[in-house]
């Protein structure tokens, strides 16, 4: 039997909001070990952007959104990896449904932690699709002259 090649997975992510911050952590994963990044992960058989997204955020940190958008779509090609990836990156945008919640690190195998962070002051190294985002000029929040 000959052996398949490998096909490109959906992944959803999320520009959690608060302020003028955004929530990141630093991941513990084959791709992209130890950057940071936005929570999020596989989208899932017969799952919507919006369910995808505020479940992957609900499992990762604990907190339930409001308000969620589509924002972006990306397509990344992971070859330098030990083992290549191709990742069609659909990007969704929202800010806590209650504002006082505090992002827990609910699966630390895949994240040291989460923290908040100024768009024009984020830690270093970024995951690579974001940083390509950053540096396109790109900004997260819907009015970005005011950052609300």
């Amino acid at each position: 039997m000959a052996e398949s090649s490998p096909v490109p997975r959906v992944g959803v992510v999320m520009f959690l909001l608060k302020d003028k911050t955004v929530l990141l952590g630093r991941r513990r994963s084959s791709i992209g070990a130890s950057t940071f990044a936005l929570p999020g992960g596989h989208l899932e058989f017969g799952e919507s952007f919006e369910e995808c997204a505020a479940r992957e955020l609900k499992e990762e940190t604990g907190v339930e959104v409001d308000k969620l958008e589509f924002v972006t779509v990306t397509n990344n090609l992971f070859l330098d990896e030990p083992k290549p990836a191709h990742y069609v990156t659909i990007f969704m945008r929202a800010g806590m449904k209650d504002p006082d919640q505090v992002p827990q690190t609910v699966e630390p195998d895949k994240c040291e932690g989460w923290g908040w962070y100024e768009w024009d002051d984020l830690p270093k190294p970024l995951f690579w699709p974001l940083e390509k985002m950053v540096q396109s000029g790109f900004s997260p929040f819907p009015d970005s002259n005011s950052g609300q």
